[in-house]
């Protein structure tokens, strides 16, 4: 095993070189053990490494800190753990906003060069959600993939009908018909598949995810089993975030399964991402149009005479205005950890004097 197997390029090894003078070691993070990392060098190693307290505070949030796919660099020593003193520059991110009301992001997978989403034509098809993963992954700068999986289980008229429905909403994606029954899958996969490239699939539970890790991997690595019909997850499948070298080469992320999509996106990939509708909007008599009762509205007319799909522009508008809570909510957390810390440094000024002032007051007296 090489560096360049594990995806390893040019661009990293020219940011590695000041690390390099310190005598420390690359390696790609495989495993987040939440106090601890799994992280693997090019001999094949792999070491138990913690993080140093610099790239702790270097971070300004979480989603800064070391993550599955990352490049760091390691201070090895035998007697003692593995310590990251750095990491380098992601060249791809795929990242969603945290779960709740938090306005966190929360880091899927890093440095990947392709996105496989699978999906299939029945009860998870949800084009409102395809727009939403295909608008993350043009923001983390890697490849989109679709797998329409569980073919062997509907009709081809109704796999056909659900790949040309998601091909429609991005041409740039790759919109593939598989069945890990009949071995399409692994198929369509391998074309991606190369030394030092990385994947990563990501999904509902309980669509043929990790029984499609497992083809990749050529054994059963992960435990599949039916879906929770009350929770509706898979049963026994991945739980936590795992990269995985794979024989044939290439490199896997496995996920657990994504229950809801939220949004960590900007405005300007939005607008790639709905490039029509973008386009509709620039054809408006008036730029501040409100697309609703406006005079001359591009985007009302084009929905009268049938040419926009409602739901599509639904979608935009709620995805539109999720950005914008987003962005509105960061700005606002941020505000108040300016205030935050205006205020402790405030307070220790006052410490800081009031204790001169005591020593000034002592030495007086004496």
């Amino acid at each position: 095993m090489t560096l360049e197997d594990l995806g390893w390029n040019d661009q990293f090894a020219k940011e590695f070189k000041p690390y390099a003078k310190e005598g420390l070691t690359p390696a790609r993070l495989i495993r987040d053990n939440k106090i601890s990392y799994g992280a693997l060098m090019a001999d094949g190693e792999e070491r138990e490494a913690i993080m140093s307290g610099k790239v702790y505070h270097d971070a300004e949030c979480d989603a800064e800190l070391p993550a599955v796919g990352d490049w760091v660099a390691l201070d090895l020593s035998p007697e003692k753990e593995a310590v990251i003193r750095g990491r380098l520059t992601r060249q791809s991110c795929l990242s969603r906003k945290a779960s709740g009301k938090s306005t966190e992001e929360q880091v899927i997978a890093t440095n990947v060069d392709v996105v496989a989403v699978v999906t299939d034509p029945g009860p998870d098809l949800n084009l409102r959600r395809m727009e939403r993963y295909f608008a993350l992954i043009g923001r983390s700068k890697a490849h989109p993939v679709v797998l329409v999986n569980k073919a062997d289980l509907f009709d081809e008229d109704d796999c056909r009908e659900a790949a040309d429905a998601i091909q429609a909403l991005n041409p740039d994606a790759d919109v593939h018909i598989t069945s890990v029954v009949e071995g399409t899958a692994l198929e369509a996969l391998r074309s991606y598949l190369a030394p030092g490239k990385s994947i990563t699939l990501i999904g509902s539970s309980g669509v043929g995810k990790s029984s499609v890790a497992n083809q990749l991997l050529g054994e059963d690595y992960q435990w599949t089993d039916d879906v929770n019909e009350l929770t509706g997850k898979g049963r026994h499948t991945t739980t936590a975030r795992e990269l995985i070298v794979l024989d044939d080469g290439g490199i896997l992320i496995d996920n657990p399964g994504i229950r809801e999509v939220h949004m960590w996106t900007d405005e300007t990939t939005l607008r790639d991402r709905f490039a029509d509708i973008s386009k509709l909007a620039e054809q408006c008599k008036f730029h501040d149009c409100k697309h609703g009762t406006d005079k001359g509205c591009a985007i009302r007319a084009a929905l009268e005479r049938g040419d926009l799909d409602p739901a599509r522009f639904e979608g935009f508008l709620k995805l539109d205005e999720e950005i914008a809570t987003l962005l509105a909510n960061r700005k606002k957390r941020q505000m108040t950890i300016e205030r935050r810390t205006k205020r402790d440094k405030h307070s220790r000024a006052k410490k800081y004097q009031l204790r001169r002032d005591i020593d000034d007051e002592e030495r007086y007296v004496k």
